[in-house]
């Protein structure tokens, strides 16, 4: 593995070592993100170099079986940069889902805070009645939901003529 590492470049190198657990520790959801895909670009460069050397080497060595054996360098780059993906993977994975944790408590303490407060009227026999805005649907005036309701209509009224062709004949 160290011999590997020696042997990338020193962009390749510093690369491998920004996926460190303790490099990783401070950065954020976007920065983790960026990242993610610098070292996923580098690992499908490895993976295609590998590739490419490893076909051409299975003519000149005679077999697929020499060809790998003369071809691990190559695989060992790929694999480097394969751990350091799954490294910052499983980083992003965590702070990902924190990040949505923290997201889905805000938004119920916003909906929490927000919401009107519903109050039991003991006259009202059973009804709630509430403090806040009025709950009106818009959506049945918008254009789409129009033509959405015609369309059903048509639709059913094209049902209805067809059955009712079939029965008067």
């Amino acid at each position: 593995m160290k011999k590997v590492l020696k042997s990338l470049s020193e962009d390749e190198y510093k690369l491998v070592r920004k996926t460190k657990k303790s490099a990783m520790a401070g950065l954020d959801e976007d920065h983790l993100i960026d990242l993610h895909s610098r070292i996923r670009r580098a690992r499908n460069k490895s993976v295609t170099q590998y590739r490419r050397a490893g076909a051409k080497k299975v003519k000149a060595k005679g077999g697929r079986g020499a060809a790998k054996a003369a071809n691990v360098h190559n695989a060992a780059r790929a694999e480097v940069f394969e751990k350091s993906l799954s490294r910052v993977s499983a980083r992003l994975a965590t702070v990902s889902r924190e990040a949505a944790r923290e997201l889905r408590a805000e938004r119920l303490d916003r909906a929490r805070t927000s919401s009107p407060a519903t109050e039991i009227d003991p006259d009202a026999e059973g009804k709630v009645s509430s403090a806040g805005r009025p709950r009106i649907d818009t959506t049945r005036e918008s254009p789409g939901r129009k033509k959405y309701e015609a369309s059903t209509i048509a639709a059913g009224a094209r049902r209805q003529t067809k059955k009712d062709r079939r029965h008067s004949s």
